[in-house]
């Protein structure tokens, strides 16, 4: 067993090292790259205590954004500082984003002489990859008749009003709604990790955060650039995402789909896609990135994209680390939290209908693909590449048939 203790500290090359390997190899999404992160370094490494890591967990999952991405990013940080923090994300994130590039510049460039079929097939298993998250996150979030409501409203709203900011009023509307209706009960007293993070630099973080979501929109409204365009709509997609990442489907399919950046049609692919790759489904942004109609595309499209998307997440870990003890310990803010949650579960649903459903359930054989695919999901407990993998055999077979 390989320890380095909880009080020592590392290299960023030996932080960027262990997360390659966890980036290499962390299938089957966010909870269980948690739970991948929990046998590297609480039971393996010893690099924090396990109530240390339920604590940071905790934190990750208040912040928006890709929670295990975060807490990946606060370890690193907190073993070898900033230089620390974006080698553990580098690990983590590039080899995904990577290949789903890749993946893109195959579609773009030899489209042709990929099988329509197994591209529907990819579409058909983003169904019940979307119905799964809905139902797991249903049960935990929505669970009495208040949350079941708030989650149905919140679709309602966001099947009549898909747009980004349709979907950015269904949050706030569902963390006022949380504040009136919601009295969650005061929670254990927090088990603070160390992190080499002043409060000044939490400001300066948190001001920027705020600085660049407020001002990006009015930037891309007044210098009409398509770089800046597309920084501004994955930066919004990555500041709003609450509750995981299937959550961005939504706010990236209003954002690249109307405006004519990529159709309907690689983008489910390309959700398909990211299904089977490891680490985390945020990497989705540099495959569209790299398919996008415009300037620019490819691998420069793919790296700003991912950046884009990713940068919120760093400002709000390293801007909300040191204020953590106060705001776990308000109860109006978990109450805010709690309808949040709700809201964005009805965000997820009504993105299962609408572009998922409508976009990949044409006939018959394909809702039993769906269905296939979501009992070996669900039900068999088999790899989600494995079950892609699959889904895009049976659609090429379906359409040779």
């Amino acid at each position: 067993m390989v320890s380095s203790g909880v009080n020592q500290r590392s290299s960023a090359w030996a932080v960027f090292l262990v997360f390659l390997r966890l980036g290499l190899t962390s299938f089957g999404g966010p909870i269980a790259h948690l739970g991948y992160f929990r046998e590297e370094f609480v039971a393996r490494r010893q690099w924090l205590t396990d109530r240390s890591y339920a604590d940071l967990v905790a934190l990750c999952q208040f912040l928006p954004g890709p929670a295990s991405s975060q807490v990946g990013i606060a370890l690193g940080l907190s073993r070898a500082g900033y230089a620390g923090a974006l080698a553990a994300w580098a690990g983590f994130t590039l080899p995904s984003a990577i290949v789903l590039i890749l993946f893109a510049l195959g579609i773009s460039h030899y489209g042709t002489a990929i099988s329509s079929g197994a591209l529907h097939g990819l579409k058909v298993v983003a169904v019940a990859v979307v119905a799964q998250a809905v139902w797991g996150m249903a049960r935990t979030l929505c669970t009495d008749v208040r949350r079941i409501t708030l989650m149905t409203l919140a679709a309602c709203v966001a099947l009549v009003e898909p747009s980004a900011w349709g979907q950015v009023g269904v949050i706030v509307a569902a963390g006022v709604a949380g504040l009136m209706l919601f009295k969650p009960e005061q929670r254990a007293a927090h088990d603070p990790l160390p992190m080499p993070v002043s409060q000044r630099a939490g400001i300066i973080c948190l001001a920027l955060f705020v600085l660049l979501l407020v001002g990006l929109p009015l930037l891309a409204e007044r210098l009409p650039n398509q770089t800046v365009a597309l920084v501004d709509a994955f930066y919004r997609a990555g500041s709003l995402v609450f509750g995981g990442g299937h959550v961005v489907l939504p706010l990236l399919q209003a954002e690249v789909v109307p405006a004519g950046w990529v159709s309907n049609d690689v983008f489910l692919a390309g959700y398909g896609a990211a299904q089977a790759v490891p680490g985390p489904l945020f990497t989705f942004a540099a495959f569209l990135g790299a398919s996008m109609n415009l300037a620019p595309s490819g691998w420069a499209g793919g790296m700003v994209c991912l950046l884009a998307i990713f940068a919120p997440s760093f400002l709000l870990i390293v801007g909300a680390l040191p204020f953590w003890e106060q705001l776990r310990r308000s109860l109006r803010t978990q109450a805010a939290l709690a309808g949040v949650n709700a809201g964005v579960v009805g965000l997820l649903l009504a993105a299962l209908y609408q572009p998922v459903w409508t976009s990949a359930i044409l006939r018959t054989e394909d809702f039993a693909l769906a269905l296939l695919a979501l009992v070996a999901l669900m039900f068999w407990k088999l790899p989600p590449w494995l079950v892609v993998l699959g889904s895009g055999v049976a659609g090429w077979g379906l359409s040779v048939m």
